[in-house]
This record gives C-alpha cells, sequence and structure tokens, in this order.
C-alpha cells in the first residue's frame, strides 16, 4: 500500500489488518520518488506481492499544500518543495473543476499515481487500484479501474 503519512491513516486500522499483514510504504500525500518506487518495487520482487493499492484521504494537508502553490505561485521552501512539486499536476488539472478542491485534487492525485505505477514495467505483475479513505465516516471507497 502507498498511503499518506497523515495519522488519521494508519493502513492496519484502516483495512483491519493486524501488525505484519500489510506492507505500507508512506510519503505525504502519496509522492513518489525513487525510495518509495524502490520499496514497492522490493515488496514485489522479494515478498511476492501482487497487490498495490494507492490511498488517498479526505482534508489531505499535502494536497491542500500543492494547492495553496499552485493558487499564489509563492515558493514552498526546503524539502517540502519536492512534495507540493508531485502533487502541483494534479492541483492544476482540478483547479477549475466544481467542487472541493482538495478533495478534487486528493482523488487525481491518486489516478495520477495509479496510472504512473501501472506504466512502470517493474511494476508490470501487480494489479494497481486507486482508493479513497473518509476520515468521517471511515469507509474506503476504491476508484474505477
Amino acid at each position: 500500500m502507498i498511503g499518506c503519512i497523515d495519522s488519521r491513516v494508519p493502513p492496519e486500522l484502516v483495512f483491519d489488518q493486524g501488525l505484519g499483514d500489510l506492507i505500507g510504504v508512506r510519503s505525504a500525500g502519496q509522492a513518489l520518488d525513487e525510495a518509495v518506487l524502490g520499496s514497492v518495487q522490493f515488496a514485489l520482487e522479494e515478498l511476492h506481492v501482487r497487490l498495490i493499492v494507492v490511498l488517498g484521504h479526505e482534508r489531505c494537508g499535502a494536497a491542500a499544500a500543492a494547492i495553496e502553490h499552485v493558487r499564489t505561485g509563492h515558493p514552498v521552501e526546503g524539502h517540502i518543495e519536492r512534495v507540493v512539486e508531485e502533487l502541483a499536476p494534479a492541483a492544476r488539472a482540478t483547479r477549475h473543476l466544481p467542487g472541493d478542491w482538495v478533495e478534487n485534487t486528493v482523488r487525481a492525485n491518486v489516478d495520477r499515481v495509479t496510472r504512473r505505477l501501472a506504466r512502470d514495467a517493474a511494476f508490470a505483475d501487480a494489479r494497481i487500484v486507486g482508493a479513497r479513505f473518509d476520515l468521517d465516516t471511515g469507509m474506503v471507497a476504491f476508484h474505477p479501474a
């Protein structure tokens, strides 16, 4: 599972699993970098994982930070810039959609990460799905394939 670092979204609790039942890689806003991709590839090759879930969540702070950057154009300081750069395409793509911009960005980013993984030969043997966790209801909704 590729999920967010948000403490409200612990994968084992979200999916009602025990410790050791899931392999999770967490980065703010599911931002991909070489360490995240390498960790997922390790899970596939060495641990024989065959399902990758990209899990976004309601009220994501990383998505909000990307939106603020897109909206204002202000530079982002330090290492957070890398996270914002990863989410900015989803924020730009959803800027003029009706509804909540953060929510739209979260969904678009999950779809973007899912598509990126699906195009990568390192993950060709895995099933890759996107999902969104609702903080209010505790429910997970899987994105259509």
